[in-house]
């Protein structure tokens, strides 16, 4: 099975940028990854997906403003602009799912925090 660890989260105000990583231990060219969040009292939902084509699906709030990449080996990134403080969440990555459901393999997330 295959860990994902993700990083690059913080404390950000609003407005600002923040980058995203997920290293994968082992190459995850033939995964689909995904991007989730969790905010506190509310259910985990998905923020953007990526297949191994390139083929990107966003969940509307992310649109224009969030951008995810890969490199093909075990890498996946989530470029996010103009944070909102509704953007507040832990960050999860995710594989061996589908562009709309999750698949088994769960990082431990990685914290966002938007300050007003």
């Amino acid at each position: 099975q295959v860990e994902l660890v993700e990083s690059g989260g913080g404390l950000v105000q609003a407005g600002g940028s923040l980058r995203l990583s997920c290293a994968a231990s082992e190459r995850i060219s033939t995964r689909i990854i995904g991007w989730y969040r969790q905010a506190p009292g509310k259910q985990r939902e998905l923020v953007a997906v990526i297949t191994t084509g390139g083929t990107i699906r966003y969940a509307d709030f992310a649109k224009g403003r969030f951008t995810i990449s890969r490199d093909n080996a075990r890498n996946t990134y989530l470029q996010m602009d103009n944070l909102k403080p509704e953007d507040t969440a832990v960050y999860y990555c995710n594989s061996g799912g589908t562009t709309y459901r999750s698949g088994p393999n769960w990082g431990l997330g990685t914290q966002v925090t938007v300050s007003s």
